[in-house]
C-alpha cells in the first residue's frame, strides 16, 4: 500500500466515523428511555417525541449544512456542527424537562446531519462513479453496524451511571472526535471550487438537482428504501413478540440477524462493483426487493410458513435495501461534484422525509391481533414496489463511466 492508498484509507476511517454519530445519537439512549419516563414524570409517548425530534433535526440540518458546505468548504461547517452536538448533549444530560430534552434533540440532529452531509460530500470530492459507490460500501459498515451495537453500548453505560450520563458520553466522544477532525481530515472543496456564497447560488444548485431526472430519480428510491426498512423496525418488535411469541433474547437475534444482512449486502456490493456498474446493481436490488416484498405480503396474509413465512421474505428485501444504500448516492451524485454538498443534503432530506413517514403508517395499519403482520409487510412492498419501478425507468440508464472524471485522493488540500 502506498502513500496515497494509506492516505485515502485514513480519510475514509474518519468518515466512518462521523457517519456512526448519527445511530449512536438515535440509539445509544434507548435503553435509558424508561427511566427518563420516570425522572422526566413525563409519558411514553412524551420520550418517543425526543426521537422524533432527533429525526427532524436530521432532515432540517440536511437542508442546511449541505449547501453551506458547498459555499464555506468542508472543514468549518462540519467543526461547527460537532461543535454544536457537544453542547446539545452537555444541556441534554442537563434536561429536567421533557419538552427542552426534545428541543435539544433538534439541535442534535442538525449536528448529526452536518456529519453524515459532509462526511458523503468529502467522499464525493474525492472520487466519482463505481469508485464512490465501491469506497461509499465500505464506509457504510460502520453507520449499518452502529445501531446493533449501540443499545449494547447504552445499556453497559447504565450499569455505571443514570441516563444522563449517556449523553456525557457522548459529548466526550465527539469532542474526541473534533481533535481527529481538525488533526486528520483535510479541506477536499478548495476556494477556486466553491460556490458564490449568495441565497440565488444556492437556488440554483437546488434548481439544477431537481431538474436532473437520474438524480430525482435516486432520491426516490433512496426515500422508499429507507421506507421499507424503518417499517421493519417500527413493526418487528410487535410482530414478533406480540403476535408470534418470540421471547426478548429470540427477537433480539432475529433483529440482530437482519442488521447483519443488510450490513453484508453493503459489503458484497464492493464485489459486485467489479463486474457491474452501479445502475445495474441498483435496478437489480429494487426488482429483487419488490419481488420478495409481494411474498412476505402473501405470507403475511396467508400465514403460510409460520414465523419462517415472514423471516425469509423479510431478511432478504432489507438485504437488497443494503445494495441501495451505497449505490443510489453514487449514481445520483455522479455529475454533481461541482455541488456534492447540497447533492448529499438534498439526498439525506429526502430519505428522512419519505423513510420517516413509513413508521406511524405501520402502527395506524396495524390494529387488533395479527394485523401488525400485514400492516408491516403491506408497508414494506408498497415501499419496494414503486423504488423498483422507478430504479429500472430511471436509475437503471444511468452510464456511470459519464460521470466526471475521478479525483486523485492525494490531490486534497490540508
Amino acid at each position: 500500500m502506498n502513500d496515497m492508498d494509506r492516505r485515502r484509507v485514513g480519510i475514509v476511517a474518519v468518515l466512518g466515523a462521523l457517519t456512526a454519530i448519527g445511530p449512536l445519537t438515535i440509539d445509544l439512549y434507548l435503553p435509558a428511555l424508561p427511566a427518563i419516563r420516570a425522572d422526566l414524570a413525563t409519558s411514553a409517548a412524551g420520550v418517543q417525541l425526543t426521537i422524533t425530534a432527533t429525526m427532524v433535526g436530521m432532515a432540517v440540518g440536511n437542508l442546511l449544512v449541505g449547501p453551506l458546505s458547498d459555499l464555506f468548504g468542508r472543514r468549518r461547517p462540519l467543526l461547527v456542527g460537532l461543535l454544536v452536538h457537544v453542547v446539545a448533549s452537555v444541556l441534554c444530560a442537563a434536561a429536567t424537562d421533557v419538552t427542552v430534552l426534545a428541543a435539544l434533540r433538534v439541535l442534535q440532529g442538525v449536528a448529526v446531519a452536518a456529519a453524515g452531509v459532509i462526511a458523503t460530500a468529502v467522499l464525493r470530492d474525492l472520487c466519482s462513479g463505481s469508485v464512490f459507490a465501491h469506497l461509499l460500501s465500505r464506509l457504510l459498515l460502520i453507520p449499518t453496524a452502529a445501531p446493533i451495537v449501540a443499545p449494547t453500548i447504552g445499556g453497559v453505560i447504565l450499569r455505571w451511571t443514570q441516563w444522563r450520563g449517556v449523553f456525557v458520553v457522548l459529548a466526550v466522544a465527539v469532542v474526541v472526535l473534533i481533535a481527529v477532525v481538525v488533526v486528520a481530515l483535510p479541506e477536499t472543496l478548495p476556494p477556486d471550487r466553491r460556490r458564490p456564497a449568495r441565497l440565488s447560488s444556492t437556488t440554483d444548485a437546488f434548481r439544477t438537482l431537481t431538474r436532473d431526472r437520474t438524480f430525482v430519480g435516486c432520491a426516490v428510491v433512496a426515500g422508499l428504501s429507507m421506507a421499507a426498512l424503518l417499517a421493519y423496525v417500527a413493526g418487528s418488535s410487535f410482530v414478533f413478540q406480540e403476535e408470534y411469541g418470540l421471547s426478548e433474547q429470540q427477537f433480539g437475534f432475529v433483529f440482530g440477524a437482519g442488521a447483519i444482512g443488510l450490513v453484508g449486502a453493503t459489503q458484497l456490493n464492493v464485489r459486485l462493483l467489479r463486474h457491474f456498474p452501479p445502475e445495474r446493481i441498483l435496478a437489480g436490488a429494487m426488482l429483487t426487493g419488490a419481488t420478495t416484498a409481494v411474498v412476505l405480503v402473501v405470507c403475511a396474509t396467508t400465514g403460510f410458513g409460520g414465523v419462517a413465512g415472514i423471516l425469509v421474505p423479510l431478511w432478504l428485501t432489507i438485504a437488497t435495501v443494503g445494495l441501495a444504500f451505497p449505490n443510489t448516492p453514487a449514481l445520483a451524485m455522479s455529475r454533481h461534484g461541482a455541488i456534492a454538498g447540497t447533492a448529499a443534503a438534498l439526498l439525506g432530506a429526502v430519505q428522512f422525509g419519505v423513510g420517516g413517514a413509513a413508521a406511524p403508517l405501520v402502527g395506524l395499519l396495524g390494529t387488533g391481533l395479527g394485523a401488525g403482520t400485514v400492516a408491516m409487510a403491506t408497508v414494506v412492498a408498497a415501499a419496494m414496489i414503486p423504488a423498483a419501478v422507478v430504479a429500472t425507468v430511471l436509475c437503471g440508464r444511468v452510464n456511470s463511466v459519464d460521470a466526471e472524471p475521478v479525483a486523485v485522493a492525494g490531490s486534497v488540500r490540508v
